[in-house]
């Protein structure tokens, strides 16, 4: 394209627009990439300098490497999957009273002792929900009207306290430091969203928010897709990016400098989440293994979860999405136990030792293998096919020498938040009959009685988290009274 300027005459005379910056078309035609500079010629001045503080910012040998061993893993077979060992896994009827009690008093203590933090995966939109806003800011009807953010910091409140009185002798509250995921869609209204309700009564110091990364999103040739003609389509790396954002943010020198052993990491989109859970934070101390998570039995062969398995003999514990197992082995029956033989459901609740999560974090960058997410992309063409690049969390486990599952009931601690009311399941109005049974079960158990003008299948009561982390300590608060369904049951 050319720019005209006006001769002392009034004619105007056209001058061959600026070419791209040689270097930075060097460096493209290296990686095969200098296609971004096609429309060039078309850009505004401002356009142009758009599209070259994009293309800086992408650390072209990094992106090159992902995209090139990703693709050819692609291809390549997995290694034969078998059950988890028996060994593995401590199942609900297995686990005894003095094991229970054994791990709280381990998890508390070292909750007591500052050895102890939670990681939160919060990059996603509501988009599914019908919001625009964070996830973690959605508010699925309860009594309370409380957010999912605001149900998992009370959660942390909570705990921090029975920790003091359970394990700290007096000594007051440990805060446990609570780092939050957000992405580049989520950041900005997250960190608003905290600071204008003032932290749900955390202290701000306790509460740290970092950035997963962006990935260019790839043709199936491998090449960039570009959104506008000065900037190329990305898309968040997954939720597996945690290990490397916490890498490059320096925040696993952070939790390092602090004396922090242990980090608790989950899903934002579960309503019944126990936050900081000492049970199985002494579960894990107790095995001594490097990464642990809890798992649910599938409800049925064919549900749509993913599972977990042994790669290959002998080999690491890794997690198959629902959409690569074999239908003869979703349906195949341990004979012994009498449960599915692959029937341990991975819900996203896990617990890593901190000398693991560096050697996830570094061995994860250096292999640069990434899912292969099939698109549609916006783009200068309008939607096109291409891939989006994605880590999963679950990436990490065949890094660990010793991985332990720990079963939890679904009932009690999984109420997935997933997709609009209307639809066949996970829904914000079945998390929140979930919370609502649950908690109803807690006051009955603790001599309470419900009155309600609805079905109770249909409703129940909420029991604030500052008054209980998983039904403890209400018989002073319930016993002998009479509450109407739905309510909030609060100090």
């Amino acid at each position: 394209m050319t720019e005209a300027a006006m001769e002392s005459g009034g004619n105007p005379v056209l001058v061959s627009a600026s070419a791209p910056p040689q270097a930075l078309l060097e460096r493209l035609k290296d990686y095969g990439q200098e296609d971004v500079f096609a429309l060039w010629d078309e850009l505004s001045p401002d356009e142009k300098d758009l599209l070259v503080k994009d293309i800086e910012n992408i650390d072209l040998p990094r992106i090159d490497r992902i995209i090139r061993c990703s693709f050819h893993s692609q291809g390549l077979p997995a290694a034969a999957i078998e059950p988890v060992p028996e060994s593995c896994v401590s199942t609900v009827e297995e686990r005894t009273m003095e094991e229970r009690e054994k791990w709280w008093k381990m998890g508390m203590k070292a909750m007591a002792e500052g050895k102890f933090a939670v990681l939160l995966l919060s990059g996603g939109q509501g988009t599914r929900l019908g919001s625009s806003d964070p996830k973690g800011c959605f508010n699925i009807g309860l009594p309370s009207g409380k957010s999912l953010f605001q149900l998992q910091a009370e959660r942390i409140l909570c705990i921090q306290r029975l920790a003091a009185v359970t394990a700290n002798e007096g000594a007051g509250i440990v805060p446990i430091q609570w780092y939050i995921m957000t992405s580049p869609f989520t950041d900005e209204a997250t960190r608003k969203y905290f600071e204008s309700h003032k932290y749900f009564g955390l202290e701000a110091e306790q509460v740290t928010f970092f950035q997963q990364g962006t990935i260019p999103c790839v043709s199936k040739d491998g090449r960039f897709i570009m959104e506008t003609p000065y900037r190329v389509a990305k898309s968040p790396d997954g939720n597996g990016g945690v290990y490397t954002a916490l890498k490059y943010s320096r925040l696993l020198e952070d939790m390092n400098s602090r004396g922090i052993k242990y980090v608790d990491c989950y899903g934002v989109d579960n309503a019944l989440v126990r936050v900081a859970d000492p049970t199985f934070l002494g579960y894990f101390i107790d095995k001594g293994v490097s990464a642990a998570a809890k798992v649910v039995r599938k409800a049925y062969p064919q549900e749509k979860v993913g599972v977990f398995v042994r790669r290959g003999k002998g080999g690491p514990l890794a997690v198959v999405e629902y959409s690569e197992l074999d239908p003869s082995l979703c349906s195949a029956v341990n004979q012994e136990t009498g449960r599915l033989r692959f029937c341990w459901s991975n819900v996203c609740l896990h617990m890593f030792s901190l000398d693991f999560l560096n050697q996830v974090a570094n061995g994860l960058e250096k292999d640069s293998i990434y899912h292969l997410a099939e698109k549609k992309i916006p783009s200068i063409h309008g939607h096109t096919m291409g891939y989006k690049l994605e880590q999963f969390i679950f990436d990490a486990f065949p890094y660990t020498p010793s991985t332990a599952l720990f079963e939890v009931v679904r009932e009690e601690e999984f109420a997935p938040v997933k997709n609009a009311n209307g639809a066949n399941f996970d829904t914000p109005d079945s998390a929140r009959l979930l919370v609502l049974r649950l908690h109803t079960r807690w006051v009955v158990a603790a001599g309470g009685f419900l009155t309600h003008s609805v079905p109770l299948y249909a409703t129940g009561v909420e029991v604030s988290p500052l008054c209980s982390y998983a039904g403890e300590n209400l018989e002073a608060i319930c016993r002998g009274r009479t509450f109407h369904a739905p309510c909030e049951i609060s100090f």
